[in-house]
């Protein structure tokens, strides 16, 4: 089976680079990268500058628009379909008579994944989400990713997914993201673990288990999803652990504790030469960013008059470089709770993080986005973008899988 694949909101090509870093013969068929509400598509621009644009099968370039106006069937084949989207609302409306009706909340984008997973069946998914996923709607815990579930269940796909604490396994950021692996039952990995019962995939013998090593699990947790994929969204609710398996409708889910690797500092990645003095924090706005980083209790009161407390614990200030870095939002670099502080090797003085040291923390090259796009935003693409040793981690065990299939 040839190494093709898919990248859905593609960034600066993420998951493109990490799986090219392995230099096994990964071919990109086709990608798409749209950011709604913007003139410029930089991040687009960025993955274009880097690999050139890609023509769907009616010889149209449409890498860079709404994947909503993409006609699905134009999408070229691949074998590995993956991209990060984000969590949003994954409610459906009822169709008159089937499933085949249900109709997903306008600019969901979940809903164009499943369209392309109903006419393109890859036999592979990988996904990546925020770690929340498993937890919403509050109101209804575990319903929108029941919902995926069993979208993929409806489709003929077995599921499994971890929350993967990226500095754990050895990376330079403590960011917490859910990747979700999913793939056809006629595969040959389906059928070499058909005889796996659900926890010892979790625990043993399944995909993040043989590359994301666990130390310990415990909160053991088994349900069944409801046949109908409506009915999912009305009713169903569900306390998913930080990992789990989902076959034929039967879900298992464990909260895993990692076996730690050695992270990369703060310190390794932050530049020892002279950056920009328009990084360095001016006097008169650092009592407000201590201000910002700082523990505080604040009364507020709602929009029905009630009064209450918003309390927030302090922000190391600056952060600390003995260890690995916060998660970094894509509101990095402007004067913001959320945006690193560093104490600058050179001076002593204290600055927000450098574009490059931005690329370094996400494991890109140096300079992936000096391309032309305006400094914040190669923050912010950033911000949005994956831990890319990651993906090469996972990429060499499916290479591994999808050189067992037939072709």
């Amino acid at each position: 089976m040839k190494k093709t694949v898919c990248e859905l909101f593609a960034g600066v090509g993420g998951f493109r680079v990490g799986l090219e870093r392995l230099n096994t013969g990964w071919e990109t068929t086709w990608f798409s990268q749209w950011e709604p509400g913007t003139g410029k598509q930089w991040a687009h621009d960025c993955y274009v500058s880097h690999f050139g644009d890609i023509k769907d099968l009616a010889g149209n370039y449409t890498t860079g628009i709404d994947i909503a106006e993409v006609k699905k069937k134009d999408i070229p084949d691949h074998t590995l379909l993956v991209g990060g989207f984000p969590c949003q609302d994954y409610s459906v409306a009822h169709g008159l008579s089937s499933e085949k009706g249900i109709r997903g909340k306008k600019g969901v984008l979940w809903w164009q994944i499943y369209e392309i997973l109903k006419i393109k069946k890859p036999p592979f998914c990988l996904f990546e989400n925020v770690d929340r996923l498993l937890k919403s709607p509050s109101k209804q815990r575990g319903r929108d990713f029941g919902v995926m579930l069993s979208c993929f269940n409806s489709l003929g796909y077995s599921v499994e997914w971890r929350v993967v604490n990226a500095a754990q396994y050895g990376a330079a950021q403590r960011r917490r993201r859910t990747f979700i692996f999913a793939y056809k039952n006629s595969t040959e990995y389906a059928k070499s673990h058909k005889d796996d019962d659900l926890k010892s995939v979790v625990k043993g013998t399944g995909f993040f288990a043989n590359i994301f090593p666990i130390e310990k699990t415990e909160l053991d947790k088994q349900t069944d999803l409801y046949e109908k994929i409506t009915s999912v969204s009305d009713r169903f609710k569900f306390d998913f652990q930080n990992s789990g398996v989902m076959k034929a409708g039967h879900i298992f889910t464990t909260k895993v504790t990692a076996l730690e690797e050695k992270p990369i500092l703060l310190k390794d990645i932050i530049e020892k030469g002279v950056v920009p003095e328009e990084l360095f924090i001016p006097e008169d706005k650092m009592e407000k960013w201590k201000y910002m980083k700082g523990a505080k209790k604040i009364e507020r009161t709602a929009k029905t008059g009630f009064k209450y407390i918003f309390s927030e614990g302090a922000i190391a200030f600056p952060d600390l470089l003995e260890l690995p870095s916060r998660t970094m939002l894509t509101s990095e670099s402007t004067l913001n709770r959320s945006t690193h502080v560093v104490k600058d090797f050179k001076t002593g003085r204290l600055r927000i993080l450098t574009p490059k040291e931005a690329e370094r923390l996400q494991g890109f090259d140096d300079g992936w986005t000096d391309t032309g796009m305006p400094k914040r935003m190669r923050y912010f693409c950033m911000g949005n973008a994956l831990v890319v040793p990651m993906i090469t981690r996972m990429g060499k065990y499916l290479d591994k899988i999808i050189n067992n299939e037939a072709n």
